[in-house]
């Protein structure tokens, strides 16, 4: 049994500590917005070849100008990268049960830089939206898996804070690529911006496969998982022994495979130490991996398991009113943030004829996004981080942010709409940390990363990926960039009404069902789960305990 003992114990702790964990994906994160700033950004993005009435026509720049794009393919190519993410998240949320999530979130990476160096080097529409897909998929992993190890190892009193750090490199991300891209665009070509990004992102892909694979809460650590297969390996094997001696045929030797097969018709149930039949649960795949050919009855139970689990996590979710208003709220949020941050330094241009508007709105949204990201978070963590309570901070920021965007946009004046804006800004950033402690706490550790990824997909699908292009058709038709920002910015008003409701809604903070140390199902094992990190003070504790 010390054997087993062994093989059960938990794995030693990663080279990661929280705080570096915390820095390397806030240091990806980045790199994401980054990506989703430049193309947006008038530097890369250009405009599109104009002709004057006399018929005298300039050439377009960026990307709109090389491909000759109208508003409505623009508007397109800044969502395409959000069908590979939608797609792509649910399927790594799944994959997080079977396969180590860090190990998940390398192959994301990788596919995200070679998709971005295949943006640089693409000649068309489809060939760069193909490219901007891809970006997608390879976001797909870290985006619904990052943020639940983040949770797990922030300090009881700072989780709030934590995610808000994490995700204030959301708008500090889109800002530094306006800029990025606007200084790219500005001194050389727009397909350098995407073989920078390509650069940058490598060494963190790199490192997801290098790098000693960490462990979410709420799911049995790999190593647990062999370990017990081993361990009921060892059990069959002596059981069939038994049985075998027992029904009298010890007399020949017999490979474990011809043993079973005899073994489980006969006495199906004797080897049960629980008297539930365990023996019989097992059958199945002892019998298919005795065999020397591919079974692919097999795979297709396989495949229809885990269709049949994901559906009833789907469900659980949308049975979790909860959850089910919070993500209403943030696909509301997520409309008016998706068309600001790909057609704001546009509307600027053409409203206020801000000569450097990608600089004007980057250094805007990054100043106004960290300080307001930061700052929703430590207000939460101070009011006492409660799903209440995030509710309470969502629905009062939005709807005084909503009021003070609407007014700035009323303005003339060029510097009366920056000071409104701003205050607006900063307001509706600080719903980052809230939104998403809702979104990871209204339900059990091991179905965040499935919560996570049908946030994204939804605050996309119904969110940022339809604003782009009908914002583009909705100036198309009425010509008049200021209107369509007051027809936009309204809809924030509609996301703080959403949230409001969530604050009357009976509400249990899950993230301790599942305690860290608590065993959890594999199968018809149970297997502890134990902390994704210990700190080395804890090491040191844990030794000097031992006599």
């Amino acid at each position: 049994m010390a054997i087993f003992s062994n093989a059960l114990s938990s794995p030693q702790p990663s080279w990661f500590t929280p705080k570096r964990l915390l820095g390397i994906f806030c240091v990806i994160n980045l790199i994401n917005y980054v990506d989703r700033g430049a193309i947006a950004s008038n530097g890369v993005n250009g405009s599109s070849g104009t002709c004057s009435q006399s018929g005298a026509c300039t050439s377009g720049t960026g990307i709109q100008g090389d491909f000759n794009l109208n508003n409505f393919e623009d508007g397109v190519l800044s969502s395409a990268f959000m069908v590979g993410l939608l797609v792509a998240s649910p399927i790594f949320a799944s994959l997080a049960k079977r396969v180590n999530p860090f190990r998940l979130i390398g192959v994301g990476l990788s596919v995200w830089t070679f998709a971005a160096a295949g943006c640089g080097l693409s000649f068309d529409f489809w060939s760069i939206t193909i490219c901007r897909m891809l970006v997608g998929v390879g976001e797909a992993s870290f985006i619904s898996l990052a943020a639940p190890f983040i949770d797990d190892n922030a300090p009881v009193a700072q989780k709030t804070a934590w995610l808000a750090i994490f995700y204030m490199c959301i708008p500090a991300g889109v800002a530094l690529g306006y800029v990025y891209g606007g200084l790219v665009g500005g001194y050389s070509n727009w397909r350098f911006a995407f073989f920078g990004e390509a650069i940058l992102m490598f060494p963190f892909a790199v490192l997801g496969f290098v790098m000693k694979p960490l462990q979410l809460k709420g799911f049995s650590p790999v190593e647990s998982r062999k370990a017990l297969t081993a361990v009921s390996e060892v059990k069959v094997e002596h059981c069939a022994y038994e049985i075998c001696e027992q029904a009298s045929i010890k007399s020949e030797p017999v490979g474990l495979s011809n043993s079973l097969s005899l073994v489980f018709n006969i006495f199906p149930q004797s080897c049960d130490s629980t008297g539930k039949g365990g023996m019989l649960s097992m059958k199945a795949d002892f019998v298919d991996q005795s065999s020397n050919g591919p079974s692919k009855s097999k795979f297709g139970y396989i495949n229809l398991d885990e269709l049949s689990r994901f559906l009833k996590d789907i469900k659980v979710l949308l049975l979790e009113k909860v959850y089910v208003v919070n993500v209403l709220g943030y696909i509301a949020y997520n409309f008016v943030i998706g068309a600001y941050s790909y057609w704001g330094p546009k509307a600027g241009y053409n409203i206020y004829h801000m000569t450097d508007a990608d600089l004007i709105f980057g250094g805007l949204t990054i100043v106004c996004g960290i300080l307001g990201t930061l700052a929703g978070g430590y207000v939460l963590d101070k009011m006492t981080a409660t799903i209440p309570n995030a509710f309470k901070l969502l629905s009062v920021a939005t709807l005084l942010g909503a009021a003070f965007c609407f007014t700035a946009f009323c303005f003339k004046s060029l510097y009366a709409f920056l000071g409104f804006f701003a205050i607006g800004e900063l307001l509706v950033f600080a719903t980052q940390g809230p939104v998403n402690y809702i979104c990871l706490h209204c339900v059990k550790p091991s179905m965040r990363p499935i919560a996570m990824a049908m946030s994204t997909v939804s605050i996309h699908i119904f969110g940022d990926v339809p604003s782009s292009p009908l914002v583009g058709v909705f100036q198309d038709y009425v010509n008049n960039w200021r209107e369509t920002a007051l027809v936009l910015t309204s809809v924030l008003f509609l996301a703080a009404g959403i949230w409001v409701i969530g604050i009357f809604l009976p509400s249990v903070d899950r993230f301790d069902e599942e305690s860290e140390h608590q065993l959890t199902n594999t199968g018809s094992h149970t297997t502890p789960t134990t902390p994704l990190l210990e700190e080395k003070t804890a090491e040191k504790t844990e030794s000097s305990s031992e006599p």
